[in-house]
């Protein structure tokens, strides 16, 4: 939480979970289930984005900040956001590599000159 600029006084006020429960958690004193509304108002609290805690939990991925929320799989307007926000992130990777791509071309271009290049003037040497 230090890294964070955060200490417990102020996630207990911005999360609103009690002094006990971010007590535990802070010095992993007690090994409960904790409730989604815990782990998103304390992702929250600490500036993460709401899923972040629970995907810790589970091993998944983290969600970036300002990457939608669906709040269940029947939660289909979220579910439709959290697929439109991934398809932009994947098209912004492969605007990326389109980049990468034709930088690649230019070097391959440039290299064939010179192959070119230094053959004429073996030629002319040799010659």
């Amino acid at each position: 939480m230090t890294e964070l600029g955060i200490n417990q006084a102020e996630l207990i006020e911005r999360s609103q979970v009690s002094k006990a429960t971010v007590g535990e958690l802070y010095h992993n004193s007690a090994q409960r289930r904790r409730s989604a509304r815990t782990l998103e108002a304390l992702s929250m609290a600490l500036g993460w984005h709401p899923r972040h805690l629970a995907a810790v939990l589970k091993g998944q991925r983290v969600p970036g900040i300002g990457e939608p929320v669906s709040r269940s799989d029947h939660d289909v307007p979220g579910r439709l956001a959290a697929i439109e926000y991934r398809l932009a992130q994947i098209e912004t990777r492969l605007g990326a590599i389109d980049q990468v791509s034709d930088r690649l071309d230019e070097i391959n271009a440039n290299v064939e000159a010179m192959i070119r290049f230094v053959d004429s003037n073996r030629k002319r040497v040799k010659g």
